[in-house]
């Protein structure tokens, strides 16, 4: 049973991101290039030292990872995982295709997931033991669709380039047998499976701060994610991930990555 405390801060702590990234969509922004040439801008950074603020605040034992400031009390019992602006990409050339991340890990078992759309005013929440809780002024209702065959599957993925040419591979077999792949979204993607509007993502070298706000998302809805093995992620996984609304098609993508 998470404690609702949990479950209040972190959508307290998206109000609070929200507040600092929406003044700054379609704005002129400062973008440097880190080390893996993804942009970075001063939304993505005044947003996590709020959240990391936040957080601490409210839970000192606590510990804190994010994409742009690193891990603090990494070993704690609880540790909040954080991504201010998961597609920058997306963000920087004005598309709310992005979202912020909040995810709360239990000894490495990922207990609580938030999705947050700042821009749009659409928000995900996944507690684990309860059904995804989705808000939007858009409309939509959380259904994952019964889909058990890649050749009547919604496939998405961010990029083609996230894939070194060996994962490239066997994803292709996985694009090849769907029935049609839709390429950028980020976590907006995943947060189209409980909708029963995309049936599966497969990815590769997701960070934990990527995915970790996911899973109970996902599987809040009746989905489930995993590695291309079919095994649960861990803060060790490398980060190869699939994530679907009907269970019934892991193992044909489990089979088709296998390949070689």
């Amino acid at each position: 049973m998470i404690d609702p405390r949990f479950v209040e801060a972190a959508e307290a702590a998206a109000d609070l991101a929200g507040t600092i990234i929406r003044p700054l969509f379609r704005s002129a922004l400062l973008v440097e290039a880190k080390g893996d040439a993804s942009p970075v801008t001063e939304a993505d950074r005044a947003a996590e030292r709020a959240l990391r603020a936040f957080l601490t605040e409210r839970f000192p034992t606590h510990g804190i990872m994010g994409e742009e400031y690193g891990t603090e009390r990494g070993d704690a019992e609880y540790l909040w995982v954080l991504d201010p602006i998961d597609g920058t990409r997306a963000f920087l050339t004005g598309r709310p295709l992005f979202g912020t991340l909040i995810g709360l890990l239990h000894r490495g078992e990922p207990v609580l997931g938030l999705i947050d759309q700042p821009v749009t005013r659409e928000r995900w929440v996944g507690v684990a033991g309860q059904g995804t809780r989705f808000h939007s002024p858009m409309g939509g209702t959380v259904g994952s669709r019964a889909c058990a065959s890649l050749s009547v599957a919604e496939l998405s993925c961010t990029s083609p380039e996230m894939f070194p040419p060996a994962d490239w591979e066997r994803f292709d077999a996985v694009r090849r047998a769907a029935r049609r792949v839709t390429w950028g979204g980020d976590c907006y993607s995943y947060g189209l499976i409980p909708l029963g509007l995309v049936d599966a993502v497969v990815e590769s070298g997701l960070k934990p701060w990527d995915w970790a706000a996911l899973v109970p998302v996902i599987e809040g809805a009746g989905g489930r994610m995993t590695d291309w093995f079919g095994q649960a992620l861990t803060l060790d996984s490398r980060g190869d991930v699939i994530a679907v609304g009907d269970p019934a098609l892991m193992p044909e993508i489990v089979g088709l990555l296998g390949r070689r």
